[in-house]
């Protein structure tokens, strides 16, 4: 860029005015000053040491599956709408810690996804998750 010092139109100043760039860098510095303790959040605590241990009896995992066409699968095994909630009943009188997946097809209706997880609950499993695909 160039400015003209307005004495003669053929004198031109090619000089770059660096006080802005310094205001901008100036403050740019201050605000990175102040905001770099506060990334470092971590409390620093000593954690003691155990030794890893396997449970005593380690407790099944079973998976209820229903695929594009509304049919209910436990564990590969396909089950009719009716009777899941009985053997899922049978499941956990034999496991009272039984740990259920569920997993659905992208295509089934909500209202059949809601209806197992209602027969889910009223069997008495305490622990349930869903299993979905990673990304978007």
């Amino acid at each position: 860029m160039a400015f003209s010092t307005g004495r003669d139109s053929s004198d031109v100043v090619s000089e770059i005015n660096i006080t802005p760039l310094v205001d901008v860098m100036l403050v740019l510095l201050v605000t990175f000053i102040l905001t770099a303790p506060l990334l470092n959040n971590a409390v620093r605590i000593n954690l003691p040491k155990t030794s890893t241990t396997t449970p005593d009896h380690p407790s099944k995992s079973v998976t209820v599956s229903i695929d594009g066409s509304n049919k209910i699968f436990i564990d590969k095994r396909e089950v009719e709408p009716a009777a899941l909630e009985p053997e899922l009943k049978e499941l956990v009188t034999k496991d009272p810690e039984l740990a259920l997946s569920l997993q659905a097809d992208q295509g089934v209706p909500y209202r059949a996804v809601a209806k197992v997880i209602a027969n889910i609950q009223r069997s008495g499993v305490a622990k349930l998750s869903v299993l979905t695909e990673p990304g978007g």
